[in-house]
């Protein structure tokens, strides 16, 4: 899960698995698998790098956990 902000300034938690696209528009809209959408004030760039840190974090934990 990732933390993005709305427009508004409201932060809030994606499940990073289930983004389909992220557009610019120019404000970015994370389109989720089942359609739905958020317009956030992240760029596309920002998200995709949210997105690796926390699958490098989840890498680093499952290593942890196996040695």
């Amino acid at each position: 899960m990732i933390y993005l902000t709305k427009i508004n300034g409201e932060q809030f938690l994606v499940n990073c698995d289930q983004i389909g696209t992220i557009e610019s528009i120019p404000e970015s809209k994370v389109v989720m698998m089942n359609k739905e959408y958020f317009i956030v004030k992240e760029k596309p760039q920002e998200i995709i790098d949210k997105i690796i840190d926390y699958r490098a974090m989840l890498a680093r934990k499952i290593v942890t956990v196996n040695t």
